[in-house]
């Protein structure tokens, strides 16, 4: 049996808000948007391990399961063990040694309260779910940043109604059977005498309340699905995957409970000429062959203009250059990363005969020492025969 509260990475004790905190990270850890450029390795990584999260929240997150999961060690009460319906054992039905039909689940159930037991009504607090959206940013938009409107659908109390499900508001009335508690008691003679279990009121399904007349406008359901648009304030800096919370902008509770938040999933396209490593961009800039052995004046673009960036003579192709301070900004500081340039010398291709005619005697002039690396390579070469 796996250790659910390992799962969630919680301790025994636990409280329902521990739980369902832990389980939104865990969710969002593992939401497949995190891993669309992920491998297949991965992508299947993530969905185990969001399966064992969700196994381990279905249980801890319900009551009765959960009582039965820190007892007994399994969700199942301790009926589990017994198997099916073997001959020597109790089996799945009821034991016909003579309590009249009631069955020895059922005696169990009225000791340790499982099965009937009073787990969450009607009138329970439940929070509201977290909304999801994926919110496409050019790569401009996520380097200056920028405001953005988005539309979502999310669960609302009833306006009409004010989440009670009934007309007006008022078309309801006290459930007489349990008289407004949701719960009800039950009492049942047994061999071990006559006992009692609290349950979930049959006639109002634990809501205390018998509504006269259903609200028309939900249905009776006290809440509607709204579109809403939402302004979203997009910071300078923000980097593909991250995310954004707007708290109590999900899905509305029940019952006092509180709101879910709006959790937006940023999708930045890539730049066609630079590219991002966090903080820092990178560019590769074409340089010819005489810019690199005489030296030159370049123009180098950045995020806001171009500036003029000297490359030295005798520079190698694959030479990279800093320019500090003209990367990304730093998200929550008044700081920004560093611009570095690989320079690439450029082969001239279509040579006519007389430029041909000029390198070659160019290249008689020059002496091996004017090629420290390539007679390093073949003094090695020499070495090693």
């Amino acid at each position: 049996m796996d250790d659910y509260y390992k799962i969630l990475g919680l301790s025994k004790d636990a409280t329902e808000a521990d739980i369902k905190s832990a389980y939104r990270k865990l969710a969002k850890k593992y939401h497949p948007d995190m891993y669309a450029n992920a491998t297949a390795e991965e992508k299947k990584n993530a969905e185990e391990k969001m399966k064992e999260v969700n196994q381990a929240y279905s249980v801890l997150s319900d009551g009765t399961k959960k009582a039965n999961y820190d007892r007994y060690g399994n969700e199942d009460g301790p009926m589990s063990g017994f198997g099916g319906r073997s001959s020597g054992g109790f089996g799945g039905g009821a034991y016909s040694g003579g309590f009249g039909g009631f069955g020895f689940e059922d005696i169990l159930n009225n000791i340790f309260n499982f099965g009937g037991g009073e787990g969450k009504n009607g009138n329970s607090r439940y929070d509201g779910d977290d909304v999801t959206y994926n919110l496409g940013l050019t790569f401009k938009e996520a380097m200056f940043g920028c405001e953005k409107e988005i539309t979502i659908n999310r669960i609302e109390e009833c306006a009409s109604c004010k989440g009670t499900g009934a007309k007006n508001g008022t078309e309801y009335e006290v459930c007489k059977k349990c008289n407004g508690t949701g719960k009800i008691n039950v009492f049942q003679n047994t061999a071990f005498g006559r006992m009692q279990s609290t349950r979930i009121c049959d006639e109002c399904k634990g809501t205390g309340k018998k509504v006269k007349e259903s609200c028309k406008d939900c249905g009776g359901k006290g809440y509607t699905k709204q579109k809403r648009t939402i302004k979203i304030k997009v910071p300078a800096g923000v980097d593909n995957g991250q995310m954004m919370t707007y708290y109590n902008e999900g899905d509305a509770g029940r019952n006092g409970g509180r709101k879910g938040n709006l959790i937006i999933v940023l999708n930045v396209a890539q730049s066609p000429m630079f590219i991002r490593k966090g903080s820092d961009l990178y560019i590769t800039v074409p340089i010819t062959f005489t810019q690199a052995a005489l030296g030159c004046k370049l123009e180098i673009p950045t995020l806001t203009d171009a500036i003029t960036y000297t490359i030295p003579e005798g520079t190698a192709t694959g030479t990279v250059f800093r320019i500090r301070d003209k990367g990304v900004k730093i998200l929550k500081r008044e700081a920004h990363g560093d611009l570095y340039v690989t320079v690439v010398v450029e082969t001239p291709q279509g040579l006519s005969a007389k430029q041909k005619e000029l390198l070659i005697n160019l290249n008689t002039t020059v002496t091996e020492r004017q090629y420290p690396k390539q007679k390093a390579f073949y003094d090695n070469a020499k070495k090693n025969k």
